[in-house]
């Protein structure tokens, strides 16, 4: 009997789903051959890295089993509190449990590439998602730990179903009715509030880039507003944009 060249195995691991690996291993155990053995130990790896994601995953969905019997579950977080440019942004998630999305996770432990994509995903397989935006004319006005809540006011009203447990980022929010759920870092330990970081964070961050084009000597696009020594130069050398928060640069100007 003829052997598959070891190419056209490749490609057939290659080319296959997770869950179709170890069927696809099964197959080839019995090869003898040094090169399908690579092969094997190459998709033993990748198939020993997809469940301890799985694990992962589950571990971060406990609090959102633990209040699975109060009703619809919302994660909710923010991104850009700290910046002396630009609004902050909050974001409000309803996700399927039973359909759990991978590599989600506290977004400042991803890149920027991770991110993009887990914000496509989210959008695409969520229940709902809500995106909120506080100015930073509202910072000043109000500042901004009440402008954090108006964003996430608003994005947690653009959801439906409407949530009855909220679960929060160290927070609890003024204006909400239903059952608040504060969990200190709760972006490393809620898949919710882990995919609203995300969205809030890819939100800012693609605001932020636009602003560059307009500003373009603050490097927005790098700093996404953030006290950055060459941003801080910058806002000497050429003062303050319509999107600084005069509240937060008063040490600088």
């Amino acid at each position: 009997m003829v052997q598959e060249k070891i190419e056209i195995i490749r490609d057939k691991f290659k080319n296959a789903s997770i869950e179709k690996l170890p069927e696809l291993m099964t197959t080839y155990r019995e090869d003898g051959r040094i090169g399908v053995g690579k092969i094997l130990e190459r998709a033993q790896k990748k198939l020993d890295a997809y469940n301890k994601e799985l694990d992962r995953v589950q571990k971060m969905l406990s609090y959102e089993r633990q209040y699975g019997e109060c009703g619809v579950i919302c994660g909710i977080d923010e991104a850009g509190r700290g910046p002396l440019a630009g609004p902050v942004v909050a974001a409000a998630v309803i996700l399927d449990i039973n359909c759990p999305i991978l590599y989600v996770n506290d977004s400042k432990k991803l890149s920027e590439k991770k991110r993009e994509e887990l914000y496509d995903e989210i959008m695409e397989k969520a229940v709902s998602v809500g995106v909120g935006i506080a100015s930073p004319e509202t910072i000043d006005e109000i500042n901004i730990l009440q402008a954090d809540y108006v964003a996430m006011r608003e994005a947690v009203s653009q959801l439906a179903p409407k949530p009855e447990v909220f679960l929060n980022d160290a927070v609890t929010i003024p204006g909400i009715e239903g059952r608040q759920v504060p969990i200190i870092k709760g972006d490393a330990k809620s898949l919710s509030i882990a995919a609203a970081s995300i969205i809030a964070k890819v939100t800012r961050d693609r605001m932020m880039r636009e602003y560059d084009k307009l500003f373009p000597e603050y490097d927005f696009a790098k700093n996404k507003g953030y006290g950055t020594a060459e941003h801080v130069a910058a806002l000497k050398t050429f003062g303050p944009t319509p999107i600084h928060r005069r509240s937060f640069i008063s040490n600088f100007i």
